[in-house]
């Protein structure tokens, strides 16, 4: 190959980089498309809106009251206990349903709790929404409304939408007349109360308190009926076995019931309305001569009075 002609090939070589270097860093200008790096960029109809927290009003309807208030009894999530301290709106509705309540006996308030299925229910109730319904109306107890005009009530509401860790206001009131047959619904829930008590067993040691779903049943009637019934009284009475003495077992049996009571109160049952009692090792369920019979002697009875 001579020389010129090696020349000319590497003229035509220059020629040709040059070209397909100004096509690739100038292809904007030249209106070529240049496809994006698919996995630095997001879709954003892939990206969930960001929901709005709901709130639920404090709204009192009935004829001869209109209160609504856009600021409620607030709770954090998985919790049974309204957030202190109170707006100052809700005290008035407060107030002025003690006020239409007091002047009107045949009516009720009923309170409902909502609540989220994926939320954690630390309570002796059956859901969440119930023990923050029975939280609302210890307090309107407090305030000086009787608690025989006031129904509770849980439901579970997959529309709530916490504000960061907050549910605002996830208590719905609605008033209505009493039932007809209130006394005949009261007098059954005693008798089935009696007939089939909370029994709550313990295992030597044992500090804990787990509930089944029955059980938190019978604990949510139990408390019904000492809303309704004026001077209803809860009786928590503890059992032993009749290892070791009778003095002994006697005093361990009180500290059972008494046990059983500080957990009601902290499930919102009141002090007042509790008794506690021990029979020891006087009143066994089955023979004590197996440790199977042993461990069912091991209990404390929620019942009424």
């Amino acid at each position: 190959m001579s020389k010129n002609t090696t020349y000319l090939l590497g003229i035509l070589a220059t020629i040709v980089l040059g070209t397909l270097l100004y096509l690739n860093l100038c292809s904007e200008c030249q209106g070529i498309p240049v496809q994006e790096d698919s996995s630095s960029t997001v879709n954003e109809e892939t990206v969930p809106p960001e929901l709005e927290p709901s709130s639920f009003p404090f709204a009192l309807n009935a004829d001869g009251l209109d209160f609504t208030s856009q600021d409620n009894f607030n709770f954090n999530l998985s919790s049974p206990s309204f957030l202190m301290p109170l707006a100052t709106t809700v005290g008035d509705g407060v107030e002025q349903l003690k006020t239409f309540l007091s002047e009107n006996e045949n009516m009720s308030v009923n309170l409902t709790g909502l609540y989220r299925a994926d939320e954690a229910n630390p309570t002796a109730f059956p859901n969440l929404g119930l023990a923050r319904a029975n939280s609302v109306k210890n307090h309107l107890v407090i305030s000086g409304i009787s608690s025989s005009q006031i129904n509770t009530l849980g439901k579970l509401e997959e529309t709530l939408v916490p504000d960061e860790s907050t549910l605002l206001g996830p208590i719905t009131f609605s008033l209505n007349e009493k039932s007809e047959d209130e006394n005949e619904a009261l007098q059954a829930l005693y008798d089935k109360i009696k007939a089939d008590p909370l029994i709550l067993y313990f295992n030597t040691g044992e500090a804990a308190i787990n509930l089944t779903a029955a059980q938190r049943q019978k604990v949510a009637d139990i408390s019904k009926y000492l809303d309704k019934a004026s001077d209803a009284q809860c009786l928590i009475v503890g059992h032993t076995d009749n290892t070791g003495q009778r003095a002994t077992n006697i005093q361990l049996g009180k500290e059972r019931a008494d046990f059983a009571k500080a957990y009601l109160i902290r499930n919102g049952i009141m002090d007042s309305k509790i008794l506690t009692d021990s029979k020891g090792p006087d009143e066994p369920m089955v023979s004590n001569d197996t440790e199977e019979g042993r461990s069912k002697n091991r209990r404390t009875v929620v019942t009424l009075k």
